[in-house]
């Protein structure tokens, strides 16, 4: 997910529900994933659902941190902590141009949550473990945040690195600049490559790269994202879209193809 949560907007109908029925999800086919030799994916949302409430401790952190930097209320601090968002990206590299704050206190401050929430997927990790290749973690977070994640989860040992935010040089996804960091890094050839994330934006540069993309939408309506954030999408960029990760990962790899154990 992109490193900022946009706001809630109340009780709205479960938008995915109503992009599936109207003809939004994905055709999907193994021959699409049988060049595919590394595996990148999003870390928040897309990796765990929303229901482990995990983002709005995130979300919680930087309005106080911005409230303490300022001095101001957290209404006034919200509002400030968004137009640092739209206008840069995400709060931190707004806070970075405008007020020279340390990043990496900043991370630890906004990551300085309570996983207890968040529990071993041993779907997530049985499909996972199943994909031939390389497999990476490219998120707008922090590596500790991330680390914790996927420690969480139980799929830690499947990752072959994580990209965070500090590796991109604070410069947040979907900037083009920041998905050719991450290939040159790690070596990887896009057109064998594909890309997992909950932002359809996100995906835009790694469609243009070659890589196969892949939109991952709640299963159920989450009330800390705008609407427009968890619709499907029937933009060119989006190849493929599912609400549940690990059943669309077991239909990656096609009957008799090899596998890891």
């Amino acid at each position: 997910m992109a490193y900022e949560e946009n706001g809630a907007h109340g009780a709205l109908p479960d938008p995915v529900r109503t992009s599936f029925a109207a003809g939004l999800a994905d055709v999907f086919t193994h021959d699409a994933f049988a060049h595919v030799e590394t595996w990148i994916f999003d870390l928040d949302n897309t990796l765990y659902s929303h229901d482990a409430g995990l983002w709005p401790q995130v979300d919680a952190q930087i309005t106080f941190y911005v409230c303490e930097l300022f001095g101001l209320d957290a209404l006034s601090a919200r509002a400030l902590q968004k137009y640092y968002y739209h206008r840069y990206g995400t709060t931190l590299r707004g806070l970075m141009a405008e007020q020279h704050v340390d990043p990496h206190a900043f991370l630890a401050f906004a990551h300085d949550i309570d996983y207890s929430a968040l529990g071993r997927n041993e779907r997530l990790r049985r499909a996972v473990a199943a994909l031939p290749g390389r497999r990476f973690v490219f998120t707008n977070g922090s590596r500790a945040h991330a680390g914790a994640v996927i420690e969480r989860l139980g799929i830690a040992d499947l990752f072959e690195d994580l990209f965070d935010i500090v590796d991109a040089d604070f410069i947040p996804k979907p900037e083009a600049d920041t998905y050719a960091r991450f290939i040159e890094r790690h070596g990887v050839d896009p057109a064998r490559a594909a890309m997992f994330e909950d932002i359809a934006a996100n995906l835009a540069e790694p469609h243009r790269l070659g890589m196969q993309t892949v939109l991952v939408l709640p299963a159920t309506h989450d009330p800390h994202r705008e609407l427009h954030e968890q619709n499907g999408s029937t933009a060119a960029h989006v190849g493929h879209q599912t609400t549940d990760l690990a059943a669309f990962l077991d239909r990656t790899i096609p009957a008799g193809r090899p596998s890891p154990p």
